[in-house]
């Protein structure tokens, strides 16, 4: 059984083209604890034997590495269970590749068929070191230098062994620091994993382990799979209490930290060096005991209190529970539980204004007993449900003051913002996903249209207004105009989803007159991006809303070339003012942020 399993993981985990990698000895440290501040160092680790670790097999070289430079050792996480007998690791994965083989090969699935999913630019790329970058068009404009734009996204250490869905892959940091206005060293590139659990574990067993909890669990196999995750943990091969995430979708900076984030798991802090622009992951944070579980990907900062407000949601009531952090970044207050949500929902984001937080109930649901009868998926679409927006008071410490108001076939996966007109009326502008049964499937069916949503608080009464019938999501605003009232939003035009052919932007003042496109930027023929970011040129309230720069990374599927783009957002045609050459390939992701010098050297110490 010891050789079988080594000659599956020696050959499901190799991808054509990819060379060999062997990570360099790095000494560990341990993470028994998920407090993030008690970071302790192990003693040295004894050499290992070529079969002792946690999969009973031999490490495997085959690793999503490309030929770039080797990191140098900087301190890791030891995980649990990295020395268990292999006997029982064996086991398991001979049942795995039983599970992948006979009873549910992804070939019978194109759409989770890693070899299909991970093709052209949502191939993985392996770590980079802080590199150089030129600009090779235009300058950076003066009020970018000195600050770092960060994108989060799936990249899987190793080819996973099932089915594998994009949302699954481990999360990695790409960084670009911005170092002066032009030249050959403008820029530097850094690009990392985050340091999960999940990833060091597999790191050290040098196999993947944890399934993709988006398309593996279903019908008799997912079950089967089930049954193996289990007995791993029976067997001392893992521990989920350590978490189980791959912190993969977004970023957030408060309380003078960098927070890596991904919904089913708690934050991870990570550190981006100011001068050279590496990445650290700090750790699994959970706010000295008082964040449980996970926290959403999509959290929102008061531009003028620095609070963040945020949720989780989960398969067991209470179904969404709400909580938040002072400026400071410490847990405040009560978490709020939600029994009004009355079945597990997939709640990706919400939205806040200054007086309320907005919740959206979609047709999205988790179906764990469809696995179990009717051979589904545990994540799927109900027809027969109504959506509703849930409206609470910021500050509340129970849910005695939610309200609920039925939106019919309004579906929320991300927010732009929204604000109060007066004390009685709500707005909510959002991309409304009009494909809602593709959403977790067959991405590149999905179809989102922005819309205007205006509840009356008083009467109960909603309406909605379509803002453009593109199909456009991956949305932001002027960060300092979160939960305000205000004018201007760009989104990543998708063609299909989850590919970004080019960004617009958008003029709310136009709603109920047309189509409220005003400026447009196509990246040209066979070049995609990801979501835009906005950039103000200064934090002084005497600027235009719109006075700034739209910045993103965009890929050349032609050169294989990837740039970062800096365009301005007041152009009609939100002009490119300066590229930057990236010395790697950025594959597509989700979302990012960009942060200024003060606030890069505002982070707290490790």
């Amino acid at each position: 059984m010891d050789a079988l399993s080594s000659s599956f993981l020696a050959t499901s985990t190799r991808l054509v083209g990819s060379p060999a990698y062997t990570p360099p000895p790095r000494p560990l440290l341990s993470i028994s604890a998920v407090k993030t501040d008690e970071i302790v160092r192990a003693p040295k680790p004894q050499p290992k034997s070529k079969t002792n670790n946690a999969a009973g097999t031999a490490p495997s070289k085959t690793r999503f590495d490309e030929k770039r430079p080797v990191p140098p050792p900087r301190p890791q996480r030891r995980v649990a269970g990295a020395e268990v007998a292999s006997l029982p690791a064996a086991f398991c994965n001979a049942l795995d590749e039983l599970i992948n083989t006979f009873i549910d090969p992804p070939g019978l699935r194109p759409s989770v068929d890693p070899r299909h999913v991970l093709l052209d630019n949502f191939s993985p790329v392996g770590e980079l070191t802080p590199t150089p970058c030129p600009v090779v068009r235009g300058t950076i404009p003066s009020c970018l230098v000195g600050g770092a734009y960060i994108r989060n996204g799936p990249n899987p250490q190793y080819l996973p062994r099932g089915p594998h869905h994009l949302f699954d892959g481990d999360g990695m940091l790409h960084a670009i620091l911005l170092n002066s206005t032009t030249g050959q060293q403008a820029a530097t590139l850094c690009s990392r994993f985050v340091g999960t659990y999940k990833y060091l574990l597999e790191r050290d067993v040098g196999a993947p382990v944890l399934p993709s909890v988006f398309s593996a669990f279903h019908g008799a196999a997912g079950m089967a799979r089930g049954a193996v995750v289990a007995a791993r943990v029976l067997t001392g091969q893992m521990n989920p209490a350590e978490g189980v995430g791959v912190a993969n979708t977004s970023l957030v900076f408060f309380g003078g930290r960098f927070y890596a984030l991904g919904e089913s798991d708690l934050p991870y802090a990570v550190r981006l060096d100011p001068t050279t622009g590496d990445i650290a992951t700090t750790g699994r944070c959970d706010f000295n005991g008082r964040l449980f579980m996970a926290m959403t990907a999509h959290p929102k900062k008061d531009p003028s209190t620095g609070e963040v407000f945020a949720f989780r949601y989960g398969p067991m009531p209470p179904f969404l529970t709400y909580f938040r952090f002072d400026s400071a970044g410490n847990r405040s207050g009560p978490e709020v539980p939600i029994f009004s949500v009355r079945e597990p929902s997939f709640m990706h984001d919400f939205a806040i204004t200054e007086r309320y937080a907005v919740f959206g109930d979609i047709q999205i649901v988790m179906k764990p007993i469809d696995m179990v009868v009717g051979g589904g998926a545990p994540v799927g679409s109900s027809h027969g449900k109504v959506p509703r927006i849930g409206v609470l008071p910021r500050y509340a410490t129970d849910e005695s003051e939610m309200r609920w108001f039925e939106v019919p076939g309004f579906n929320m996966m991300h927010s732009l913002n929204a604000w109060e007109e007066d004390d009685d009326h709500l707005v909510l502008v959002a991309p409304n996903v009009l494909s809602i049964e593709h959403a977790l499937d067959k991405l590149e069916l999905v179809h989102s249209c922005v819309e205007m949503v205006r509840i009356n608080l008083l009467t109960g009464t909603v309406s909605r207004t379509p803002l453009s019938a593109g199909n456009l999501d991956f949305g932001v605003i002027h960060p300092g105009y979160l939960g305000r009232r205000n004018r201007y939003a760009y989104l990543g035009v998708g063609n299909p989803m989850p590919k970004i052919s080019g960004v617009v932007k958008l003029d709310f003042s136009k709603a109920g007159k047309g189509d409220c496109v005003v400026a447009r930027r196509d990246f040209g023929p066979n070049c995609f991006g990801g979501e835009p970011f906005f950039v103000p040129e200064s934090d002084g309230d005497e600027r235009d809303e719109d006075e700034g720069y739209v910045v993103s990374y965009v890929h050349d599927e032609v050169s294989g070339e990837s740039r970062f783009v800096v365009m301005d957002a007041r152009s009609p045609d939100l002009e490119i003012v300066a590229e930057v050459l990236l010395p790697q390939r950025v594959p597509y992701g989700f979302h990012g942020l960009f942060v200024t010098e003060a606030e890069l050297r505002s982070q707290r110490p490790l």
